[in-house]
């Protein structure tokens, strides 16, 4: 469960969210809202990328701000551009980057790359460089390499904006066939259907929190 109380975010003397009160448990969730409703930065504060100025957002009973290192290993966070999480220039190691800290033995970190690789359809790519991978092709290795360390949530902040609809559609079956709770952000509201909660940001606070036609007719008035 990732549950956040009175939560809040300033950025200067601006006002980011507030008031977020909410608990998530969800198998799926959705969150929409217009640019700059504060959406992305809700997003970044459930797995620490970003921490509350007021209140508190615990993950799994893990305090963002006290225990942010093992917060990171229970969420994961895709971007939007893929680029903004490649380290390495050929796929196997940047797909094996995080593996590193852990102290696996070599012959272990090779065979959980390979497995990885296959099961998000880039099998024998180890060796071919990201710089020459398609757009889709570069966010299923960017969502490899978060998914080889096996978070028990995964937050996607709009990772399918810089994609066509075919590659959306990869996308988001490897996405649906994950075990793990996701939380996604998007503008695509078709992607939302068969979810089981959407919340709708507006000007930094939560206005809607149902589901999801509900959710999304309330977001549709508010943007129509």
């Amino acid at each position: 469960m990732i549950a956040l109380d009175d939560a809040g975010l300033d950025r200067g003397e601006r006002t980011v969210l507030s008031g977020i009160d909410l608990t998530m448990s969800e198998r799926r969730i959705g969150i929409v809202g217009a640019n700059g409703s504060g959406k992305s930065s809700f997003a970044r504060l459930l797995n620490g990328l970003l921490l509350p100025s007021r209140g508190s957002v615990t993950v799994e009973g893990l305090d963002t701000r006290r225990e942010a290192k093992a917060v990171r290993r229970t969420v994961g966070f895709l971007f939007q551009n893929p680029d903004n999480q490649v380290v390495y220039p050929t796929v196997g190691e940047d797909v094996a980057f995080g593996l590193k800290g852990r102290k696996l033995p070599k012959a272990e970190i090779a065979a959980r790359v390979g497995v990885t690789l296959e099961r998000f359809g880039l099998a024998g790519f180890d060796d071919r460089l990201v710089h020459e991978l398609s757009g889709g092709e570069r966010q299923m290795m960017a969502l490899a390499g978060v998914m080889i360390l096996e978070p028990r949530w995964l937050v996607l902040d709009e990772p399918t904006t810089l994609l066509d609809r075919k590659n959306t559609r990869t996308i988001m079956a490897a996405i649906e066939a994950l075990d793990q709770h996701v939380v996604l952000v998007t503008h695509d509201l078709s992607l939302l259907e068969a979810f089981d909660r959407v919340l709708v940001f507006e000007a930094g606070r939560i206005v809607a929190d149902a589901a999801p036609r509900e959710a999304i007719d309330e977001y549709l008035r508010l943007t129509g």
